[in-house]
């Protein structure tokens, strides 16, 4: 759908996908909107009231994002047949294929400059791709479940990626160091997008909330509930004057940015007037560091009573089936397999409110008050030893649902710690073999899926000829 923010403007809504739609992107010029799908199709729509669209095909499998580059000639698309996909968008042709990833592949981004090309998947890595020689030049691993979403920000320096692990990583593509680090959601995060100038980045997770972070002083600032449900996905306007959210409670939701007292033109001014030869490899270098007049603390933002029922007026909508479309090339990549077997990992995550406890803690009315008073006392000694516990033990943070582990130093030798990483490098390099062995095995079962798959269709259409021939005849 495309929404007329206008108050009296016509929303469009365009159908054709078959399946669930899980990515849309404006082109930089305005004049399409691109579209991916669980159908594997991805389709190039003219937004007007024709509804036209061109359609391309290459994936055999759900295709999970879609982006144009910056200067709105060529199209990105990943998808769960492992694979990145660039092409033409002046020609309307396939152009190349990145193979390296052996899991679905979540989101592929372009740079700045349209020179490389960022992805994230369930094998748990974040590649960097350079568009000119089609090869993998840098690959981030530190993720303990499924990468989600990866983007560059606005200058092409830096890359953020988040995971299902809960964590948000910024990297520094010039040294390739972890530069930032952010585990503020207490479930996966599913989308962020960067303030266009670079100071701010926004998440929206499963946890049902939207966090704003502040780059500059690496900490978050605020925490935005609106959602009834996991946010699906977050992203600036291009200005950043403006962002939206959508989630799973089927709500699309225009928040207005009040976060950020400078304004994008002096931000860009400041770009301009620094002339650092080798600047730090840190987000500090977008512009030179300056007091917050936000407060120390993290404030909750809720949504006031008088408009936690978000939904629209009925708006006037005009729906639009594609009258005709044409079909891009899409050379010896065009083959499908049955949509019954595309896998989908995505599920509604029930997030816990802690809107809820606040209801019923107001509710409790006095006598909850005096329960609490009576607790006072132990809560106070137990918030005492467990700080007691805390400054003996070192400086560090246990992973959330597992408990800090008290090791007792005489039990620790000196021959232990070898050992032990002796044996996980060992498990590791094991655990790379079946992920490889099990890769082999999902394309051979893709395989046979497809030919026992064409065997159906003729059999239920015994005189039409076959779309293709099996492998063993061609």
């Amino acid at each position: 759908m495309i929404w007329n923010l206008s108050a009296k403007g016509r929303s469009l809504r365009f159908v054709n996908h078959q399946d669930t739609i899980t990515g849309v992107q404006f082109c930089p010029v305005g004049n399409l909107v691109a579209t991916s799908s669980k159908d594997r199709m991805v389709r190039l729509w003219k937004p007007s009231l024709k509804g036209e669209s061109t359609v391309f095909k290459a994936h055999t499998a759900a295709v999970r994002s879609v982006a144009f580059s910056h200067d709105a000639m060529r199209l990105v698309t990943a998808s769960d047949d492992k694979s990145v996909k660039v092409w033409s968008v002046s020609r309307r042709c396939f152009i190349y294929s990145l193979n390296q990833h052996t899991n679905w592949v979540r989101c592929a981004r372009f740079s700045p400059d349209s020179r490389l090309v960022v992805s994230c998947g369930d094998d748990r890595t974040v590649r960097l791709w350079d568009t000119s020689s089609k090869n993998c030049i840098n690959c981030f691993t530190d993720y303990r479940g499924s990468a989600t979403y990866v983007d560059f920000n606005s200058r092409g320096t830096c890359i953020a990626s988040s995971g299902a692990d809960s964590t948000l990583q910024i990297w520094d593509i010039r040294t390739n160091k972890l530069i930032q680090h952010y585990q503020v959601h207490s479930a996966g995060v599913n989308s962020f997008s960067f303030h266009p100038s670079d100071n701010y980045l926004i998440s929206g997770s499963s946890d049902g909330t939207i966090k704003i972070l502040d780059l500059l002083e690496g900490r978050l600032i605020y925490t935005l509930h609106g959602h009834k449900g996991a946010v699906l996905t977050v992203a600036f306007s291009r200005a950043g004057e403006l962002f939206a959210s959508g989630g799973v409670d089927s709500q699309v939701m225009l928040w207005k940015t009040n976060f950020d007292t400078k304004s994008y033109r002096e931000i860009l001014e400041q770009h301009s007037r620094r002339a650092t030869a080798n600047p730090s490899p840190h987000l500090t270098d977008i512009h030179p560091r300056v007091p917050h007049p936000h407060q120390t603390q993290t404030p909750d933002i809720q949504v006031g009573p008088g408009v936690t029922d978000t939904h629209s007026a009925e708006p006037n909508i005009v729906e639009l089936r594609e009258a005709s479309h044409q079909d891009a090339h899409h050379g010896n990549d065009d083959h499908h397999t049955d949509d019954g077997h595309a896998r989908d990992s995505q599920s509604s995550v029930t997030t816990t409110t802690e809107d809820e406890g606040w209801m019923k803690e107001e509710s409790g009315g006095e006598g909850s008050r005096r329960k609490r008073r009576g607790d006072k006392g132990r809560k106070r000694r137990d918030k005492d030893a467990r700080t007691r516990r805390e400054d003996d033990g070192a400086k560090c943070w246990p992973d959330e649902g597992e408990t800090a582990h008290q090791v007792d130093p005489s039990e620790a030798t000196s021959g232990q710690q070898p050992v032990l990483n002796s044996i996980l490098q060992h498990v590791v390099k094991q655990l790379d073999v079946l992920t490889q062995t099990v890769s082999v095995l999902e394309e051979r079962l893709s395989r046979t899926e497809d030919k026992v798959q064409e065997c159906l269709d003729q059999t239920h259409h015994p005189g039409r000829p076959p779309d293709r021939a099996p492998d063993h005849l061609t």
